[in-house]
């Protein structure tokens, strides 16, 4: 696989930016190290002059920039999706720093497409989009002073990127089956949710944490498709089995 055969499989997705200037500034930041695609989930303003004077040289990466309503839009056929975040949650999640993050991107790239999520200016990623991640991605920042712009933030991963591109083998073998998109994961996850409130064993009226540490579990696990379809059948078989009795 060549660099950019890498760098081509991977997505910037920016989630409800405010300042126009800081998606520009996230372009610029893009091109200097060769990543192309970027995703807008509902910018608050885009189109807009900011964006293109803040872009520099960096006027195609903007202007083939896809702005989707939703996160589901952006990230529905990747199969490793990426969250940064600043916070500990109440559920860890796995968390790597901007080198393994890249490491983890260059291993997985002929398995299919990657995305990288940068939350909003303020408030970042909320915990159900942080829910949709497969690992979350820390920057170690001064932690007396972790405040990262947000195409600063998008500059620190894309130098990483280009760095680990550098390093492909063209030994690394794929994968028998390309690994399950988000799309794939979402549908196996209502499967489950129904499945299991069937059985009684998970209470819809008092859910608990029970979906979100098996959401954990399964993005840890990075089934293929084919492992996916097994375990959709394995859920189909229960829902008959069920509706026998």
């Amino acid at each position: 696989m060549s660099i950019m055969n890498m760098l081509e499989q991977l997505r910037i997705v920016l989630v409800h930016t405010s300042h126009p200037g800081n998606i520009g500034a996230a372009a610029r930041a893009m091109k200097t190290m060769g990543l192309s695609e970027l995703y807008l989930v509902s910018p608050v303003l885009f189109p807009h002059e900011k964006a293109v004077d803040m872009s520099a040289g960096a006027k195609d990466v903007l202007s083939a920039a896809k702005v989707v309503a939703t996160l589901d839009e952006a990230i529905h056929d990747c199969t490793l999706v990426v969250g940064t975040s600043t916070r500990t949650r109440a559920i860890p999640w796995p968390v790597l720093s901007p080198r393994q993050a890249a490491q983890k991107i260059r291993e997985e790239a002929s398995n299919g497409q990657a995305a990288i999520l940068f939350g909003r200016e303020q408030s970042g990623l909320t915990n159900e989009e942080l829910h949709r991640c497969h690992v979350h991605l820390q920057i170690p920042a001064n932690p007396d002073y972790s405040s990262l712009n947000l195409a600063a933030a998008v500059q620190v991963m894309a130098y990483e990127l280009r760095v680990a591109s550098l390093a492909i083998s063209e030994t690394e073998e794929p994968w028998d089956y390309r690994l399950a998109t988000a799309r794939e994961l979402e549908k196996y996850f209502e499967h489950l949710r129904q499945v299991l409130i069937e059985l009684d064993f998970l209470k819809s009226s008092a859910p608990r944490q029970l979906m979100t540490r098996l959401r954990r579990l399964f993005m840890r696990a990075r089934p293929d498709v084919m492992e996916m379809n097994i375990l959709r059948g394995m859920l189909t078989a229960v829902q008959e089995k069920v509706g026998r009795q």
